[in-house]
């Protein structure tokens, strides 16, 4: 086969690799790489002073041992299951509210967006600001509404429901994939709903959910995947490092305060590999639920 022919067969698939090759070399470089990386430096006893030593599974057999990591593995469960509803609810319900391009919309749209571009580090900042339990202006508006504040970032329970609430305002991206979703939808078929009798949260929950659902669904795992590294910066500067009492120490902040706190490389990176063992497992058993709930729609449909 002659050079020319084979460009003219091949040309396409030339090009879409030319376009692909940068992603997938920051991939394999930057993730993939690090990622095996840490799981041999997991299988050591390594404090960046002295070289690795081979210590096997002895850092994974610690973890069940280890008091501090079962809270740190607790309080990133909680948290999950608390934001990640909310944010995918927060977005929904957002872009079901400003799906029309009328300029009060377009004004929404950039207010609830721009938490989103903002630094981690300031928004962690003007949080620490909001909650603050004697002068912040949170706890200012409950007192105008004869609700006395909780003392935010003192009490362990109020900390955790603070770093929640914090992250829970950070939806703009998943804001504009909802929006994207909702303005694929054929605008006939909720009209189709409504002249058969169904009411406009009938027609929105049985017509239009099932349509975007895919969307929801990759919404659903990438706010599950972020919420084991997003709330890093929150503990770290509104939680002073995990406090109160531990109540603010997830899984990324104890495996910083492991590794370059306590020099324990080793161990911090046997965490990291249990951390994604962690998620891939949420999110097994979220892919399962979803795909029962869309057979039983099929089902019911």
């Amino acid at each position: 086969m002659s050079l020319a022919r084979w460009w003219r067969r091949n040309s396409q698939h030339v090009a879409l690799g030319s376009m692909l090759a940068p992603y997938l070399i920051g991939l394999a470089v930057l993730v993939i790489g690090p990622g095996l990386a840490g799981f041999a430096l997991a299988l050591t006893d390594y404090n960046a002073i002295q070289p690795p030593a081979w210590a096997g599974l002895e850092n994974f057999r610690r973890l069940p041992g280890d008091q501090i990591f079962r809270i740190a593995v607790a309080n990133s469960l909680l948290y999950i299951v608390l934001a990640v509803p909310l944010r995918l609810l927060g977005a929904l319900a957002l872009a079901r509210l400003l799906q029309r391009p009328a300029r009060r919309s377009l004004i929404g749209r950039a207010v609830v967006y721009l938490p989103t571009v903002m630094p981690d580090l300031a928004w962690a900042l003007i949080w620490l600001w909001i909650l603050n339990p004697i002068y912040g202006p949170l706890n200012q508006l409950l007192a105008v509404a004869g609700i006395d504040g909780p003392s935010w970032m003192v009490d362990p329970t109020s900390a955790r429901l603070g770093i929640v609430l914090m992250m829970v305002w950070q939806i703009g991206e998943g804001l504009l994939v909802c929006l994207a979703a909702l303005g694929s939808v054929d605008p006939d078929l909720p009209a189709q709903a409504a002249v058969d009798g169904g009411g406009a949260w009938s027609s929105f929950r049985d017509v239009i959910v099932p349509i975007i659902a895919p969307a929801l669904l990759i919404l659903l795992f990438r706010d599950t995947i972020l919420s084991f590294q997003t709330n890093f910066v929150p503990a770290l500067i509104v939680g002073k490092g995990g406090g109160p009492d531990y109540a603010t120490m997830y899984l990324p902040m104890y495996i910083y305060t492991t590794a370059f706190e306590y020099l324990r490389f080793g161990y911090a990176a046997s965490m990291t590999v249990a951390m994604y063992a962690i998620t891939g497992t949420i999110l097994l058993i979220q892919y399962k639920l979803t795909h029962r709930w869309h057979e039983g729609f099929g089902r019911n449909g």
